[in-house]
């Protein structure tokens, strides 16, 4: 039971920690298009933003599983 708790949190702060990351893109996305330059480079840029992305969610995924300190409920 103490390792699915561990599994369950990690997975929750993973997809928490996500979700921010993709608003933050896509605010950057969209400051982007506010100067005009995502028309022509739409796909370079979606491209780029979700690289770095999944780059950034398998780097929470690696820290948090391996350094997260491990559930002693009573």
């Amino acid at each position: 039971m103490d390792q699915f708790l561990r599994v369950v949190a990690v997975f929750l702060e993973v997809a928490v920690l996500g979700i921010m990351m993709l608003c933050l893109f896509w605010g950057v996305k969209l400051l982007l298009d506010d100067f005009g330059i995502n028309k022509k480079y739409e796909k370079a840029i979606v491209m780029a933003l979700s690289t770095i992305w999944f780059v950034i969610v398998f780097f929470f995924a690696m820290h948090l599983s391996s350094f997260y300190p491990a559930y002693s409920g009573a």
